[in-house]
């Protein structure tokens, strides 16, 4: 079982979600080949942070391995009244593999590890199964 842990800091929470949108598309493609050709938009309900964090990672992993739409920026919105919402928006395009240096395939990302800090700078550490 092979895992990739990452760890990433933001000013805000948004800006936290954003690099680890970052992180889990660049673990699996080269994101500096990837163009802001499309927009996806996503939305994501959680009763609290590392569910969110679990859902947002989850949801980039099923845009890029199963809808084969790579992001290559991301702009989150998180509001929270009884529980969390993260408003997305992702620009990117479509996988092209002659265009798009495949890296790795992620399985899932865990619950293990999982670790969201809200200091300055936010931290957000977690585990991809890969």
């Amino acid at each position: 079982m092979t895992d990739a842990f990452i760890e990433v800091t933001g000013q805000t929470l948004e800006e936290a979600f954003e690099t680890a949108g970052i992180a889990v598309v660049n673990t699996i493609f080269d994101i500096k080949s990837v163009e802001k050709k499309m927009e996806k938009k996503i939305e994501i309900k959680a009763r609290d942070l590392n569910n969110l964090l679990y859902s947002w990672l989850e949801e980039i992993i099923i845009l890029t391995i199963t809808d084969g739409f790579i992001g290559a920026s991301f702009k989150v919105r998180i509001t929270k009244s009884q529980e969390y919402v993260l408003n997305a928006t992702i620009n990117g395009e479509e996988i092209d593999f002659e265009k798009h240096h495949f890296k790795l395939e992620i399985k899932a990302p865990t619950y293990h590890l999982m670790e969201i800090k809200l200091e300055k700078p936010i931290v957000m550490r977690f585990l991809l199964d890969l």
